[in-house]
Formats: C-alpha cells, sequence, structure tokens
C-alpha cells in the first residue's frame, strides 16, 4: 500500500488483484460482472488493505440504498427496544435502520424530513402523533408504516396491537381480584391514549361498574403518574386500583405513593402499558401488558420489504393480540 496515504482506496485494491478500479466498484456494490472468483479475490485483498467502502459516497450513485427510515422518541424505553427489534430484523433482509428522534425540539414532521433526505427508501413510525393528511404526504414520497396506532389513512401499512382489549384485559384481571373502584390514569390527546382510555371504559361498563368509572387526565411521561399521585392523596376515599395508559406513567405514580408511604399493590393495586425494560425490574415488577415488539418489528419490516422487493401496493392492517403480564403490583 502506497506509504503517502493513511486510507487504502479502490485503485490500490484493483492493483493488487491486477483488474480495473470498475471492477472492483461492481463488487462492493454487488453488481453484475465480475466471476465468483475476483469478487473473492477483491474481498480478501480489502480486508487484507483495511480498506472501508465509502457508505455516504455509495448512496449517491446506487439505484437503491437499501435503508429503512425510523422515526421513534427515544425516551420511550418501550419504542427504544421496539427499534432494537427493528434493526435485527431489517438485518435479516439486507436494509439497514436510518434512526430520527423526535424530540421536544425535532417534531416528527422534521424527523420525517430529514430521514428522506438521506434517501431512505421507506419509513416506519413508532406511535405517531401526525394527523392523516401528514401521513398521507409522507406515504406519496416513500412508503410509510405506523407501529403501535390505528389511522384510516388508506395509503399507510399499519402494525398495531388491540390496544382497547389490551386495557379491557387489565380490569377483566383486577375485578377478579375484587377489585371495584378502579381509576384510570389517561395518555392525554391522540389515537393510542384514546383507545386505551376507550378500552377501559368499555370493561368498567361491562361488569356493572359504570358508576365506579374515574379518570385522571395525564399523559405518557412519569411526570403524569407523579401529578396523579397528588391527586389521589387529597382524595378523602381512594380507589383500589389504577390502571396507568402506559408503563412510564405508572412508575411515576407508583414511586409517588411509595414515597407518600402507600403501600403497592395492599393499599392501592397499579398497572401500565408496554411491558418495557423498566416494568420487569425486580424493584418495580409491574403488572402490564405486553404489545408483542418482536412479532411488530417482524411485521413491519416484512411490509416494508413486500412494498420495496415484491411490489406489494394494497394497504396492510396487521393487528396483534396484546399479552397481560401479571406481577407483584396487583399482587
Amino acid at each position: 500500500m502506497p506509504a503517502s496515504r493513511d486510507q487504502p482506496t479502490m485503485q490500490d485494491i484493483a492493483d493488487k488483484v491486477g483488474v480495473s478500479k470498475a471492477s472492483v466498484s461492481l463488487v462492493f456494490r454487488n453488481a453484475p460482472g465480475p466471476s465468483a472468483q475476483t469478487r473473492k479475490r477483491v474481498l480478501a485483498a480489502a480486508d487484507e488493505l483495511g480498506y472501508r467502502v465509502n457508505r455516504a459516497a455509495a448512496l449517491m450513485t446506487a439505484k437503491r440504498t437499501h435503508l429503512i427510515g425510523v422515526a421513534a422518541n427515544i425516551r420511550s424505553p418501550f419504542q427504544a427496544e421496539l427499534v432494537e427489534d427493528i434493526v435485527a430484523e431489517a438485518a435479516a433482509f439486507d436494509y439497514e435502520v436510518v434512526l430520527g428522534a423526535v424530540t421536544a425540539t425535532h417534531p416528527e414532521a422534521a424527523v420525517v424530513d430529514t430521514l428522506l433526505s438521506f434517501r431512505c427508501e421507506a419509513l416506519i413510525l413508532l406511535g405517531p402523533e401526525l394527523d392523516d393528511p401528514h401521513l398521507a404526504d409522507a406515504a406519496r414520497r416513500a412508503p410509510v408504516v405506523v407501529v403501535g396506532r390505528r389511522t384510516s389513512c388508506p395509503e399507510v401499512d399499519v402494525v398495531r396491537t388491540a390496544d382497547g382489549r389490551g386495557i379491557g384485559g387489565v380490569v377483566d384481571h383486577l375485578v377478579a381480584l375484587g377489585h371495584r373502584r378502579i381509576t384510570h390514569l389517561s395518555g392525554g390527546t391522540g389515537t393510542i391514549p384514546a383507545d386505551r382510555k376507550a378500552g377501559y371504559t368499555r370493561a368498567m361498563k361491562r361488569h356493572g361498574l359504570s358508576a365506579e368509572i374515574d379518570v385522571i387526565d395525564g399523559d405518557l411521561t412519569e411526570s403524569a403518574g407523579i401529578h396523579a399521585a397528588q391527586v389521589l392523596l387529597q382524595r378523602p376515599e381512594r380507589p383500589t386500583a389504577v390502571v396507568a395508559a402506559n408503563d412510564r406513567s405508572a412508575i411515576g405514580l407508583m414511586d409517588h405513593l411509595l414515597r407518600a408511604g402507600v403501600a403497592v399493590p395492599r393499599d392501592i393495586a397499579i398497572t401500565g402499558y408496554d411491558d418495557s425494560v423498566l416494568a420487569r425490574l425486580a424493584h418495580i415488577d409491574l403488572t402490564t401488558v405486553s404489545q408483542e415488539p418482536r412479532q411488530q418489528a417482524l411485521s413491519a419490516v416484512e411490509a416494508i420489504v413486500d412494498r420495496l422487493d415484491n411490489g406489494r401496493t394494497e394497504r396492510l392492517d396487521v393487528v396483534l393480540e396484546p399479552r397481560l403480564v401479571v406481577r407483584r403490583t396487583t399482587g
């Protein structure tokens, strides 16, 4: 390798193997032309010389990038776990993932634009709050899979669990344990919190507990759980159980109640939703609902591959069955 350069080039590989630079380029792009023996020799020479493919330059000339953009809220433990599963499933189909972090200063619409500017061939949006017009606009630019919520937008594919049934199963579990005063800590506005709130309301009515329906409005953060605990502590008569819209708010609620001397589950049983990593920790041990993230990830990636590689055009709507996970917080 020439001493004047720190990094080897395709020309260095071509000179070592005794082929043209164009042939080396074809090998790296997995394009037809070079024989199997030539490919083997080029790759061996690249490994020996320590050559690294310039990914950015390759993408500039490639007709396809095999990149899937994933928009996720990085503060959500459940979405972070889902991203890991998506990366693994995408790799199995020879696709790579570009992660777009949704934050307070970088909203979903901006993340979508950024991912598409990086030439992502398709998008997977995790629990998005974008309305249907924005989803339709994104779908006109690239295939889109929405994960975790329903949408009536005909241009996008959907992979989700039946949230209403999931929360309903939690209420069924609590009623079977003898609870009647069951409060719901809602997740605020949006399709996902609305579906979970509706599932709670339907289940309470199904058990003849319409008079006991009680909703504390919140959001999907620990702060909402802390606020709900403060509200409950001021009541002369507290519920015997609280069904939170997700694990994060449930953990915030449980933490504040325990600090105030309220025993969980002896005084108040608490449930969450998502079966996140935090819910499984021994000192939390939260009863919750699994959304089967591994299956969601596989279904989402398969939907993308089916559109990009197989030409599918009809809409796909995958609804998975949620699974109740009973732990210590409901006794």
